[in-house]
């Protein structure tokens, strides 16, 4: 069974913003570039809410499906449907999912993964994917160092990333709270 993945999503939050971007590429088994033009970074909840997902395509839609449920079962309420949606992994009631996604709304900045784990990264800045480590070098060294926008460091981390990562592209897509 040939599985889709590979992907590198950067998240900063900066002077009131947060960005999220990610790239564009999927990638089929360890050799073949299947698609270079992916969205896996988008708006839900009215807007509020912006997510990007990284990890096994069908294990992403899965978590990022759930998520928006959980979302709207909360009432928009960012941190308590991260938490329930790892409560509902950690229950065993769900198959774990090989999918991490990073979500943001106006207040929080989140990294929820598909077995269980939520994190709220300390310093505003945070990656995940195949290409994660590059980009949150990249976007650390960006942030503390430049006067560069939450969007400009999300989006000049990714290219970066997607020149060292044979994973990661430069089709890049950024949302912005």
């Amino acid at each position: 069974m040939n599985e889709f993945m590979g992907t590198t999503i950067c998240a900063v939050k900066k002077d009131g913003h947060t960005a999220i971007a990610g790239d564009g590429q999927v990638t089929m088994s360890q050799s073949i570039i299947f698609k270079n033009n992916a969205v896996k970074v988008r708006r839900i909840y009215n807007g509020s809410v912006i997510f990007g997902f990284a990890g096994s395509v069908a294990d992403a839609f899965t978590l990022s499906e759930r998520f928006e449920e959980m979302l709207n079962k909360y009432s928009g309420n960012l941190m308590r449907s991260a938490v329930e949606l790892a409560e509902l992994w950690r229950s065993d009631k769900v198959r774990k999912l090989e999918a991490m996604m990073i979500t943001a709304d106006k207040d929080s900045l989140l990294i929820v993964s598909g077995t269980g784990e939520v994190i709220e990264p300390e310093d505003g800045v945070c990656a995940i994917g195949s290409g994660g480590n590059y980009a949150l070098a990249a976007a650390r060294a960006l942030s503390q160092e430049t006067d560069y926008s939450a969007e400009e460091i999300a989006k000049k981390s990714l290219k970066i990333a997607s020149e060292i990562c044979v994973f990661t592209n430069g089709h890049i897509t950024c949302e912005v709270l």
